[in-house]
């Protein structure tokens, strides 16, 4: 599926991931509804995206907000007579143990708010238009971590899981009338929200403009899901041996936190 042309909404377009990924799609003629909370930033994106020669248009969000988000998605099927793609981008992290956050339900609920209940939402009022039009792509992001246990990001893993398992549930019910999704599972991509964590300035991570062709590559290809290897390897692993999965990487993880505290206490 080309790109050129077709109308896409990309949710978290004000930077990071999503500012670059709206980038990569304009060089390739898409058209952008682009979606966020901050409204200066997405007039930043605009400009990169105009500049380019593509359509963009802005639609500030508060994705936590589903009055926000009913009248954003009112705006934009009042005003793009064809949505042929979203991408839900958006998305907020805590990282924070289980035990540290016995009194913090409220890292729970807020982070299902945006990255769940918000994503779903968007989804479920451009529904109607993919049905209309007999074709319609959701793109939603997921994380590795999600296929490979890793502890201190409870909230965030659990919204992700969520978001995996309606996702699966879209193309099972309604694939047969021109649903298509993909599940994208990123690893740990450096940007603001990842810089927020000082021990992880020395952790190797995926570049945002690679991370951004991931969702070009979902657009266009549609597949199932995008992973790495690793990844993959994982989910068979834990959907076979979930206890041994679960448990013996711990000491690895813990070793890795250890060793970048200490580089960072070293380096600065």
């Amino acid at each position: 599926m080309k790109l050129n042309g077709q109308t896409i909404v990309l949710t978290g377009a004000s930077s990071g991931i999503g500012a670059e990924a709206a980038i990569l799609m304009a060089k390739r003629g898409a058209r952008l509804c682009l979606v966020a909370r901050r409204e200066e930033q997405l007039r930043d994106v605009q400009q990169r995206v105009e500049a380019e020669g593509a359509y963009a248009a802005i639609y500030p969000c508060d994705l936590s907000d589903s009055k926000s988000i009913e009248a954003c998605a009112f705006r934009i099927l009042a005003e793009q007579p064809q949505i042929d793609a979203l991408v839900n981008n958006a998305a907020h992290s805590i990282r924070r143990p289980i035990e540290q956050s016995l009194d913090r339900l409220h890292d729970f609920q807020r982070t299902m708010q945006l990255n769940y209940i918000g994503a779903v939402a968007m989804t479920l009022k451009l529904l109607p238009r993919f049905l209309e039009q007999g074709h319609g792509h959701v793109v939603n992001i997921s994380s590795l971590s999600t296929q490979i246990p890793i502890p201190l990001f409870s909230a965030y893993l659990a919204s992700k899981s969520a978001l995996e398992s309606f996702t699966r549930s879209l193309q099972a019910e309604m694939g047969h009338q021109g649903i298509t999704t993909t599940v994208v599972y990123f690893p740990m991509v450096r940007t603001p929200m990842s810089s927020r964590t000082a021990i992880y300035k020395y952790m190797p991570m995926m570049d945002v403009k690679k991370a951004a062709g991931w969702i070009v590559e979902a657009c266009e290809k549609r597949p199932a899901r995008i992973a790495r290897p690793m990844g993959k390897l994982g989910s068979l692993l834990l959907a076979a041996a979930p206890g041994p999965i679960t448990k013996l990487p711990q000491p690895l993880f813990r070793g890795m936190d250890q060793l970048l505290a200490n580089r960072l206490k070293k380096k600065g």
